[in-house]
């Protein structure tokens, strides 16, 4: 008769009937118990996690450190992710320049400041949304790939 090595409980089979413990294995029995899963990575982040991080630490400083960070700047996926995070930042701020001009002479030119206000907006919520997605795709492991920034990230990575 086995005794639990978690509870103590006298038990047979391959688990405790008390507490669920895997038992150890009897001589011939040929059951091994499983180990614990080791982190993927040194540095303690998967993949994914790295590459969502890239996005979410404002773009172009997370790409930055994550090409900086040992461990992470060897991997081509948390690399493509980190490219296309920075350039996908600085589009944002050229095209929110752009538009901001676009929104004043609009304003100032035609009299439509709420014209111009409702188009800045829009072009925020739509880098917003594209910000959330790409986050979303990169902790899925999926390799998403932005028209022009993408193909530029690729070849960087």
């Amino acid at each position: 008769m086995a005794y639990c090595p978690s509870c103590g409980t006298q038990a047979e089979g391959r688990f405790c009937p008390k507490c669920g413990a895997p038992l150890p294995a009897e001589p011939g029995g040929g059951f091994v118990p499983q180990q614990p899963a080791a982190p993927l990575q040194a540095g303690g982040l998967t993949e994914n996690m790295a590459a969502l991080l890239c996005y979410l630490l404002f773009c172009i400083p997370g790409g930055v450190l994550f090409l900086i960070l040992e461990p992470y700047n060897k991997s081509k996926f948390v690399r493509f992710h980190a490219f296309q995070a920075i350039f996908f930042g600085v589009a944002v701020v050229v095209i929110d320049i752009v538009v901001s001009i676009f929104a004043g002479v609009l304003s100032f030119g035609a009299g439509f400041w709420s014209l111009g206000y409702m188009l800045s907006r829009l072009v925020s919520l739509v880098f917003f949304a594209g910000w959330i997605f790409l986050m979303v795709k990169a902790y899925s492991n999926e390799k998403f790939k932005l028209p022009v920034i993408g193909d530029l990230a690729e070849k960087q990575a």
